[in-house]
């Protein structure tokens, strides 16, 4: 089976030597870029990339331009690398469609179990297993969303934020819950976080953005009616 390629960005060596050595040790092959135009070039160039890990201070183009541009063409799965903590930062990476945001420093072993989660959720599935609601079919081995046949384009985190809506129908989920089930470690960002993400999936769903209904003071509610 063919290696899968992640592309590594960051404008310091000794920080990318440190990431590519843990993933080439579980088996990925890693792609490096020391600034954000490299880094837009190689993405552009190989097409086949699976996950980026992008850093956000960068020299020529910073980690947001960068996501922008991929974000104006792809849906690959991105991990946000910064050393700030500031909440604006966290949630203008999900706004622009980053899928994880982890602050330097960090642990290498914590972002390559990140990397093999994310990966296993994008590629792992079962070729039967879909998920049905209403209008909206939900193919967890293409990684796939249509509304009455029609395709619908998900961040990664949009699309496992819908599955788990879609797999506890009829059941009022407190924010807290869908924090640690959808982001599957402890998250220490606020409330804030999901309601972006709903709101930005209710948009992409269309009419269908009604099956999530909020509840208030608590979270939210995937119901069909009839």
């Amino acid at each position: 089976m063919e290696r899968l390629k992640v592309l590594v960005v960051d404008d310091e060596s000794r920080m990318r030597k440190l990431v590519r050595d843990f993933l080439v040790k579980k088996d990925f092959e890693v792609l490096e870029a020391e600034d954000g135009e490299q880094a837009v070039d190689i993405f552009f160039e190989k097409k086949d990339i699976a996950l980026v890990i992008l850093d956000v201070m960068m020299p020529k183009m910073d980690g947001w331009q960068v996501c922008r541009e991929i974000r104006a063409y792809s849906q690959v799965p991105i991990i946000m690398l910064t050393a700030k903590s500031d909440e604006r930062d966290e949630l203008l990476g999900f706004e622009l469609g980053v899928d994880e945001y982890i602050s330097k420093p960090f642990s290498p072993k914590i972002l390559v179990a990140r990397v093999e989660a994310i990966l296993r959720r994008t590629s792992g599935f079962s070729a039967d297993d879909i998920l049905r609601a209403g209008a909206i079919e939900v193919n967890r081995a293409a990684h796939e969303v249509t509304i009455n046949g029609r395709s619908v384009e998900l961040s990664y985190k949009e699309f496992e934020l819908l599955t788990y809506f879609m797999e506890n129908q009829g059941i009022a989920l407190s924010r807290e819950k869908i924090l640690n089930s959808v982001w599957n470690y402890d998250y220490f960002g606020d409330a804030r976080t999901i309601d972006t993400h709903v709101k930005k999936l209710r948009s992409k769903l269309g009419e269908c953005g009604e099956y999530i209904r909020t509840i208030w003071g608590m979270g939210y509610k995937f119901e069909v009616e009839g």
